[in-house]
């Protein structure tokens, strides 16, 4: 255990997790809206199979030609997708838990040759989130301030939802990996699905940012991964909201 927090470290890492939160609340809500729920693992991983394609041909991890196999993927993942909803509507949710489950099972085959396979597979999933980078939070700003200046001024309909947000996780998988994208996405989302949309979003971005502060200070402290602290944190902060909303609405009504 140690009593003492680098704050030097800690501080990007929350930035960065701050950062996710900016898109994410407000991508995870649409996606609940939608009932799509496993497209974030679905495009998350198959973006994990662009970073991992990199990684087999010897490109620089975290260098641009790294990125653009990840976001190429994610993107062809994207438009996958989408023509489930176009074609085959009632079957959509089985289809993208199959392209998760394809995405997944590719991802360990193309791990199983490589001597760091397991290793490198083992941080896309639990993220690598404490040795963020200030060069990192600096593209993953700029690019999330264009996701959200998109999202207001040309709107989400048909496949821009799916071009966003495979922009959204192309970038957050790299940095806190496929379960906390899971998790910034639909937990929050779900917490505050009962109320508003500005009072929901305010909400949302609350919990996500107690959880990613205190899961950092939790992790620094006693030492632990800080991708699954800040996941059962930020499970846990969801619950407490989720009950303090059911109260108060019991009461109210």
């Amino acid at each position: 255990m140690n009593p003492f927090i680098d704050w030097s470290i800690v501080g990007p890492p929350f930035l960065a997790g701050l950062l996710v939160l900016s898109t994410h609340v407000l991508l995870g809500r649409e996606v609940l809206r939608r009932g799509i729920i496993f497209i974030d693992l679905a495009i998350a991983q198959i973006a994990v199979l662009g970073v991992l394609l990199a990684q087999q041909l010897g490109w620089p991890e975290g260098g641009w030609e790294t990125q653009v196999a990840a976001l190429g993927a994610a993107l062809a993942g994207a438009l996958l997708l989408y023509s489930f909803e176009r074609f085959w509507p009632r079957e959509q949710e089985a289809l993208i838990g199959i392209s998760f489950v394809l995405a997944a099972s590719g991802g360990l085959l193309m791990s199983a040759s490589n001597p760091h396979g397991a290793e490198h597979l083992q941080e896309l999933l639990t993220g690598q989130l404490l040795w963020v980078r200030w060069t990192q939070l600096q593209w993953m700003a700029g690019l999330y301030a264009l996701i959200l200046l998109l999202w207001v001024f040309m709107g989400y309909k048909g496949r821009r939802f799916y071009v966003l947000f495979s922009l959204a996780v192309t970038a957050s998988v790299q940095v806190v990996g496929v379960y906390l994208v899971f998790a910034s996405l639909i937990i929050p989302a779900l917490a505050i699905r009962k109320l508003p949309r500005k009072k929901g979003l305010v909400a949302g971005y609350l919990a996500g940012s107690v959880a990613y502060g205190g899961g950092l200070v939790i992790s620094s402290v006693y030492d632990q991964p800080a991708g699954p602290v800040v996941v059962w944190l930020l499970a846990f902060v969801a619950v407490v909201m989720g009950f303090l909303l059911t109260r108060f609405y019991s009461e109210g009504a």
